[in-house]
């Protein structure tokens, strides 16, 4: 079983995307390196804020993901809402969790910034539950905050 080198992912992150300024060619660089990264990541991608209170699928890797979310609903509502990453051990507890893939058990969404503010959500889910930890979410959002200019 694959599990990620936080450090090797960084170093490769940061050489694939250095320099690169169009927010879409980062989210899709991203999501590729992460979702091979770890076979504990079944589906990762970006949902981008499109208008206030509403977020839009971007870039991603695994099966089809929900095409809108409101800020009012869901993991990806929570952290855009919250402007704060949201660890779930089990989608079922989460109340008002949308199910965009019913074999999801866990989910790690985490806040994305540019020198704006908030400018999508970065979505990590996984058929396994309690998959996530507070390192995969300390890492990722180091490698997100790097690559976006924070």
């Amino acid at each position: 079983m694959k599990t990620v080198d936080y450090k090797e992912l960084a170093q490769v992150c940061a050489s694939l995307t250095e320099g690169e300024t169009d927010q879409i060619a980062l989210m899709a660089t991203l999501a590729c390196e992460v979702f091979h990264a770890d076979d504990r990541f079944d589906w990762v991608g970006f949902y981008r804020v499109v208008s206030p209170g509403l977020l839009k699928i971007g870039p991603y890797q695994g099966g089809h993901g929900c095409l809108v979310i409101p800020f009012e609903r869901g993991v990806c509502g929570a952290c855009a809402r919250e402007e704060a990453a949201q660890l779930v051990p089990d989608v079922d507890a989460f109340p008002g969790h949308i199910a965009c893939a019913s074999s999801t058990r866990s989910e790690l969404v985490l806040p994305v910034f540019d020198a704006n503010g908030l400018i999508a959500v970065f979505d990590l889910d996984s058929d396994q539950p309690d998959a996530f930890t507070l390192e995969d979410q300390v890492q990722l959002q180091a490698i997100l905050d790097q690559s976006f200019g924070q």
